[in-house]
C-alpha cells in the first residue's frame, strides 16, 4: 500500500488552467494509485478531468433516457384517453 501526498486544490487548478511550466514542474507532487504505480499531480488532474467527463456523459445519457420514457408514457396516456373518449 503506497503513501499519498497531499496537494492543495489550487495546485491542481493551476495545472488545469495551464500554469507556467516551470512552476508546474517545481511543484510536482506524486500520488499512489494503490497498485504500486506513482501518479504525478498532472496525471492525477488529467484523470480527474476524464472521470468528470465520463460522469457528465453518463448523466446526460440517463437524462435523455428519462425524457424518452416520459414522452412514451405521455403518448400512451394520450392514446388511452382518446380511446376512452371514442367509447363514450
Amino acid at each position: 500500500m503506497g503513501m499519498r501526498s497531499v496537494v492543495s486544490s489550487s495546485g491542481i487548478r493551476r495545472l488545469m488552467e495551464g500554469g507556467s511550466g516551470r512552476s508546474t514542474i517545481s511543484g510536482l507532487k506524486y500520488f499512489s494509485d494503490n497498485k504500486g504505480r506513482i501518479l504525478s499531480e498532472e496525471e492525477r488532474a488529467k484523470e480527474t478531468v476524464y472521470i468528470q467527463k465520463m460522469e457528465r456523459e453518463r448523466m446526460e445519457k440517463a437524462r435523455l433516457k428519462a425524457e424518452k420514457e416520459r414522452a412514451e408514457r405521455e403518448k400512451a396516456d394520450k392514446q388511452k384517453a382518446e380511446e376512452e373518449a371514442h367509447k363514450s
